[in-house]
């Protein structure tokens, strides 16, 4: 098959399993905002921006590491057992402290301490499947792999909607009804996190198999060095965190108190509204990973990688402005409560700020198939510089539209220094004629629909169409080739 259109059909397939678990937190926004006020949305906001962090000190980077170490040797069953007892060692580490002092943690982050049991328990069964998770991408197992994914979102949505919305009505007339017990007023957000944390178990359950017929060798040489590799991939992914998610922290701590929290919700319920894009870049990233690691090796794969960041920044660029045209029709059915509206101005900067990380995750490609992520590391912690810095000096003085200044600040500059750094080191044809055409008319027609025209869609759609057009004269033959040439 034609490598390119593998990899599209995997990233198809990886799409739809990452893809749903991210909707699964967009799908939610609707039911979030009408059973809660913006200031109880915003502490559950600001906890989750915790679980994002927490997620990626479990991780240490062990799942990049997994797959470069993993398609290169010889041994593929010694890094499988040295990759998971080095994670269920961190993890149940991470679980006796974490129980042991989880009235200090809850003090630390702030969160009341009736939810850190929920925090501490989800955090771990996460990390404990994500070496599993990583081995089915690598044998190219993505249908199992999007079952699973697709049954834990399937059973965390299900539950919320029982729990949020069913169990009320049932109880609401009868409070001795046989579901009377599982109901307390006032409970919503422990509800959210039951859920989650039921989800959480049963995809652990699901997950078993590797470490059943694992054959728990210890390999300390081969530790080492995937240790070596992934030190710096775990320092990007804590910057990569903070661009992403430490912005609802610092609105809480530097927005005034008594209106901080209902900031924050407003800020991330719109923010929701970035997620189509953010969505397609990590089903992308996600099909080409492996493709990465697997062609580097090949004869001129930096072609190959060039052509698919072209392919990227098309689509991504139709995506960008069909998003921004029909931004008021998207919080007319995921953002129903016009309380929450007020942060509406947010959404084209997130939007590209998603897009321009889509391109860098693509030109990351050099420092990744080199061995090189320490350059990784270093351009994430300038796009975490950059988001704390401009958050800290001014959110005081325009509030949560510095925040998306910052993400877009960041996400920008990194995608500059990515490239920057590669051309020299690991030197890939992109076709930039190409990629700034598109990049450039997407932008210019967002920003003339969005803020030229008020959003209007008379104006907005005829700017898609002509677009759309566009990418059908220019792309379509190359477009037919990968997805109908056998």
């Amino acid at each position: 098959m034609n490598p390119l259109k593998k990899l599209f059909k995997q990233t198809a397939i990886y799409g739809l399993a990452t893809v749903l678990p991210r909707m699964l937190s967009f799908i939610l926004v609707p039911i979030y905002t009408e059973v809660m006020a913006p200031g109880l949305y915003g502490e559950v906001s600001i906890i989750f921006s915790w679980f994002a962090i927490f997620n990626v000190l479990l991780a240490y980077g062990m799942e990049t590491a997994f797959f470069r170490f993993y398609s290169s040797s010889d041994d593929k069953d010694k890094v499988v057992s040295t990759s998971l007892i080095a994670i269920v060692v961190t993890t149940f580490l991470f679980l006796a402290i974490g129980w042991l002092f989880q009235n200090a943690l809850a003090n630390v982050l702030e969160i009341d301490i009736k939810y850190i049991k929920f925090v501490i328990w989800i955090l771990t069964l996460d990390a404990l499947v994500m070496i599993p998770f990583a081995w089915l991408r690598a044998n190219e197992k993505p249908m199992r792999y999007a079952i699973i994914k697709i049954l834990n979102v399937g059973i965390n949505l299900g539950l919320n909607i029982f729990f949020l919305l069913v169990l009320p009505s049932l109880v609401e007339n009868n409070i001795e009804s046989m579901f009377g017990w599982m109901y307390k007023p006032d409970f919503q957000i422990s509800y959210i996190f039951i859920s989650n944390l039921i989800a959480s178990a049963i995809t652990f359950l699901l997950m078993l198999q590797p470490y059943i017929r694992n054959s728990y060798i210890f390999d300390l040489d081969l530790f080492k060095r995937m240790m070596k590799y992934s030190w710096p991939v775990l320092i990007a992914g804590v910057a990569y965190s903070i661009n992403e998610v430490f912005d609802r922290v610092l609105l809480e701590k530097l927005l005034d108190p008594s209106t901080s929290k209902e900031k924050v919700g407003m800020y991330s319920a719109c923010y929701k509204l970035g997620l189509f894009m953010t969505l397609f870049a990590t089903a992308f990233r996600m099909g080409i990973e492996p493709f990465f690691f697997s062609h580097a090796g090949s004869e001129n794969p930096q072609k190959a990688y060039a052509q698919i960041t072209n392919y990227f920044v098309v689509l991504g660029s139709v995506i960008l402005l069909s998003v921004i045209v029909f931004a008021d029709v998207l919080k007319e059915l995921f953002v129903r409560d016009e309380a929450y509206w007020e942060a509406m101005s947010i959404v084209p900067l997130i939007v590209l700020a998603s897009f321009f990380l889509g391109i860098y995750h693509n030109l990351s490609v050099w420092y990744k198939v080199t061995d090189k992520t320490r350059y990784g590391a270093f351009i994430s912690v300038i796009g975490a510089v950059l988001t704390i810095g401009i958050n800290y000096f001014f959110i005081p003085e325009i509030g949560y539209m510095a925040s998306a200044i910052a993400t877009l600040t960041a996400y920008g500059t990194m995608m500059f220094l990515s490239y920057y750094f590669g051309k020299s080191r690991y030197p890939v044809p992109y076709n930039f004629r190409k990629i700034l055409f598109y990049l450039g008319i997407s932008i210019l027609f967002s920003a003339i629909a969005f803020y030229g025209f008020d959003r209007s869609l008379y104006a907005g759609i005829p700017l898609l169409l002509i677009f759309l057009g566009a990418v059908y004269k220019l792309e379509n033959d190359k477009l037919r080739q990968i997805f109908l040439k056998k």
